[in-house]
């Protein structure tokens, strides 16, 4: 299945996906937040090493571009006058 560009996106697709990207933030925000802790703790006990790699990276792809662009989304839904 190919995914669409925003711009081909009916109203309805497009305010699913300004709602599922909300919620993903919100998700991501949480789960960054659990391993920096863990990175935190790590420091704390001095456990340097591979095992405090691994968040470091899971962090990194999490915080990497989303698959849409936010501002692009958001640029869509006022010129559609959806929010």
């Amino acid at each position: 299945m190919k995914t669409k560009k925003l711009e081909e996106l009916s109203d309805e697709e497009l305010l699913k996906e300004a709602k599922k990207m909300k919620s993903s933030a919100m998700i991501n925000s949480l789960f960054i937040g659990f391993l920096m802790g863990i990175v935190v703790y790590s420091i704390w006990k001095n456990t340097y090493g591979f095992l405090m790699i691994i968040p470091l990276f899971l962090v990194y792809k999490l915080v990497k571009k989303p698959k849409h662009d936010k501002k692009e989304l958001e640029y869509l839904l006022m010129k559609r006058k959806l929010k």
